[in-house]
C-alpha cells in the first residue's frame, strides 16, 4: 500500500500573515492555518493549487535575476494571454515588484507573454499568459 502524500511549495518570510494575504488576493484563493502544523499558513486556489507560506524570522529575499543569471525556484501564475495587462495591474496594486527583463537573448515577444515580480517578501514570480481557457480549469476543481 502506498502512503498518501501531498507536496506544497512553501515560501519563507519575516512576515506570513501579509504575504498568505496578497496570495490569496493575487490568486482568488483563501488563507488559513495548516491543520497540525501553526507554522504554516496555507493559499488554496479554487483549482487546488496549494501554496505554504511560513514565518522565518531571519528571512533575507532573494536576489532575481542573480548576477550569475541561473534559474531559480519561482512561482509560474497562469493567466489567459487576453488578460494579462489586468493580471499585472492587479499583482502590482497588491503590492509586486516589476523585475526588468534583462537582455539574455530571450524572444523579442517576451514581454508578451511573460512578467516577472517579486511579491512583497522579496520572491521571484511570473505571470504567464496562455492560450487555453483558465476559467473552465478552476469551475471544474
Amino acid at each position: 500500500m502506498t502512503v498518501h502524500k501531498t507536496g506544497v511549495v512553501v515560501l519563507d518570510c519575516a512576515e506570513p500573515e501579509p504575504l498568505a494575504r496578497f496570495y490569496a488576493e493575487l490568486l482568488d484563493a483563501t488563507a488559513g492555518p495548516a491543520s497540525g502544523d501553526g507554522e504554516l499558513i496555507l493559499v488554496t486556489c479554487r483549482t487546488g493549487v496549494v501554496l505554504g507560506v511560513r514565518r522565518d524570522p531571519d528571512h533575507l529575499p532573494p536576489s532575481w535575476p542573480p548576477p550569475e543569471d541561473s534559474q531559480q525556484a519561482h512561482l509560474r501564475i497562469l493567466v489567459a494571454a487576453d488578460s494579462l495587462d489586468e493580471a499585472e495591474r492587479e499583482a502590482v496594486a497588491l503590492g509586486a515588484r516589476p523585475v526588468a527583463a534583462e537582455e539574455d537573448g530571450t524572444r523579442p515577444d517576451s514581454r508578451t507573454t511573460l512578467r516577472r515580480y517579486t511579491d512583497p517578501a522579496g520572491h521571484p514570480f511570473i505571470l504567464a499568459a496562455v492560450r487555453e481557457d483558465l476559467t473552465q480549469r478552476s469551475s471544474s476543481a
